[in-house]
């Protein structure tokens, strides 16, 4: 009915000659949206869901990924920056005691005029022992100076406030993690011990301090393990003098600088030879470790929905040759070469291709926007490091993955269009 309703309207026979590449496209609109039943029909219905659950998964893999990369990285740089200078010392473990390192204002001048960075600031770290009555917990206390940019840290602190360093001497205020105040059972403005380790020396010195701030990062190395307070107490107690800190954690505008600008550092001679540059991925390798292993995980996603969307296609498009026989055989009764008829097929095809790649970018997109608004997927922080899945959208990633998932099937069917090929059009035509 379709070739008899097209060939009253003009000259097929000519039409074909003059314009095949719109006698295929006419076909394939008038097959793809034939409201008559046929079983071809629930086939492209399976095929359409296909790819748009292929292209959604791929969209919300991407989504997911991005946003676990981003919240867990601004968490570690946040904390520790981007790259620290400290002495260079082979033998010493990456988080430790640092030995003093003299500050040099002009090296530091030299650094701040690289475009990539955006803050150095100093700090120093003192192994320390927490006393509450009877409850005893081993920290590393970061110091950190005056003029030290708390903006990064201040979506960790869930109450109180950072250190104040107006006395004269050191500031008595300290900011200890959530996880230490939960189990050592203190509560905002307590007045505490610690005791500071002095292992060369074989004894300890204490302090009595006062709870100023609580915060909580999510990242168990860090709220195990640190409090956050007045470098010049380190000073004193290990006899250091006033330029004389642990080293310069630095921060940058662009996380992923981060290699090119400690690789400049070190091989460009701007720090002197007994100081060494190590970027924070050096330093807590396990996170970016389990970082780097969400991009194998989005690989394998990626390949599987690839795979479903093109064999359901590829099904999908052989059936519909074999549907249409009698149309193949008609249609090369009247003239029409090969690669028109294929054309038809693979014009048809790509409608459901557009078709499901569009649902499955609007069901993508509509998922990710409400777990970003709503938080409604919410995960256990001690193993991800965040109590809520995060999503980053990349439109010109969720673009490439529309638009590839077309290209990337249209190819693939081509090769099943040339069965049209063999079909011959006397036994084509008596076909039922």
């Amino acid at each position: 009915m379709i070739l008899l309703h097209w060939f009253h309207q003009c000259s097929f026979g000519n039409y074909l000659k003059s314009c095949r590449l719109n006698v295929a496209v006419f076909i394939a609109r008038r097959i793809a949206f034939n409201a008559q039943q046929s079983f071809s029909r629930f086939i492209i219905r399976l095929a359409v869901t296909a790819t748009a659950v292929s292209v959604a998964a791929m969209i919300i893999t991407l989504a997911f990924v991005n946003g676990f990369q981003q919240t867990v990285s601004e968490k570690v740089f946040s904390f520790w920056g981007h790259v620290r200078l400290q002495q260079y010392e082979p033998n010493k473990a990456l988080v430790a005691e640092e030995t003093p390192l003299a500050k040099n204002d002009s090296v530091i001048s030299i650094l701040k005029k690289l475009p990539q960075i955006q803050t150095i600031q100093g700090f120093a770290t003192k192994s320390a022992v927490l006393q509450q009555k009877a409850n005893i917990e081993g920290i590393l206390f970061k110091g950190v100076e005056s003029s030290y940019n708390f903006s990064n840290l201040s979506g960790f602190l869930m109450q109180g406030k950072w250190p104040d360093f107006n006395d004269t001497l050191y500031s008595r205020d300290l900011v200890i993690s959530q996880k230490i105040a939960d189990q050592m059972q203190i509560k905002l403005n307590d007045s505490i011990k610690i005791h500071f380790i002095d292992a060369a020396a074989g004894k300890s010195n204490f302090r009595r301090m006062r709870v100023s701030g609580i915060f909580k990062t999510g990242i168990e190395e860090y709220d195990n393990l640190f409090a956050i307070g007045d470098l010049r107490l380190i000073q004193r107690l290990n006899n250091w003098q006033q330029n004389e800190i642990g080293g310069y954690e630095i921060l940058l505008h662009n996380y992923k600088t981060m290699d090119t600008v400690n690789n400049v550092i070190l091989e460009s001679g701007l720090i002197p030879e007994n100081w060494t540059s190590k970027t924070v991925r050096e330093v807590y390798p396990n996170i970016f470790d389990w970082l780097g292993i969400q991009d194998m995980n989005r690989d394998v996603i990626f390949i599987v929905m690839a795979v479903v969307a093109i064999i359901n296609l590829v099904t999908c498009l052989l059936i519909l040759v074999l549907e249409r026989t009698r149309m193949v055989g008609i249609l090369k009764a009247v003239g029409s070469p090969d690669i028109t008829i294929q054309k038809i097929f693979l014009f048809h095809a790509t409608y459901i291709t557009l078709i499901g790649a569009g649902a499955g970018f609007i069901f993508g997109i509509g998922l990710c926007l409400l777990q970003k608004y709503t938080g409604l997927i919410r995960l256990d922080e001690a193993a991800y490091y965040v109590s809520t899945a995060p999503i980053k959208i990349i439109w010109w990633q969720v673009g490439a993955v529309c638009v590839g998932t077309v290209v990337v099937c249209f190819l693939s069917l081509i090769l099943p269009t040339l069965l049209v090929r063999s079909v011959q059009p006397v036994k084509a035509i008596q076909f039922r």
